[in-house]
């Protein structure tokens, strides 16, 4: 099992940016594949990028695509979220999680990851 606690999210106009940080802790963090999610009010979570085990590889919803970029520091233990142009579409609680299978791509289906931060809110105002 590993840990996971996100931070960086907050309030900011349509156009502007935030970078979420995922940090982990518990288990090695090269053994996991890492997604992020969102889950506005009302609706059901869904994928916004994911990332392999070296970030060499990475995958994202076409909602995001071009304006959001996932990475990872393994040296840190930590994955992050750089997103841009925003908007207030993508107001949400976005996750990070972890996913131990052994595979070369990270899983898009939330039901494949096994372990899942707190959640911090980010709020994109018009």
């Amino acid at each position: 099992q590993v840990q996971l606690v996100e931070s960086g999210g907050g309030l900011v106009q349509a156009g502007g940016s935030l970078r979420l940080s995922c940090a982990a802790s518990g288990r090695t963090f090269t053994r996991y594949l890492m997604g992020w999610f969102r889950q506005a009010s009302g609706k059901e979570r869904e994928f916004v990028a994911g990332i392999n085990k070296s970030g060499s590889g990475t995958i994202y919803t076409d909602a995001v695509k071009g304006r959001f970029t996932i990475s990872r520091d393994n040296s840190k233990n930590t994955v992050y979220l750089q997103m841009n142009s925003l908007k207030p579409q993508d107001t949400a609680v976005y996750y990070c999680a972890a996913d131990s299978a052994p595979l070369f791509v990270a899983a898009t289906r939330s039901q494949e990851y096994d372990d899942w931060g707190q959640g911090t809110q980010v709020t994109v105002s018009s």
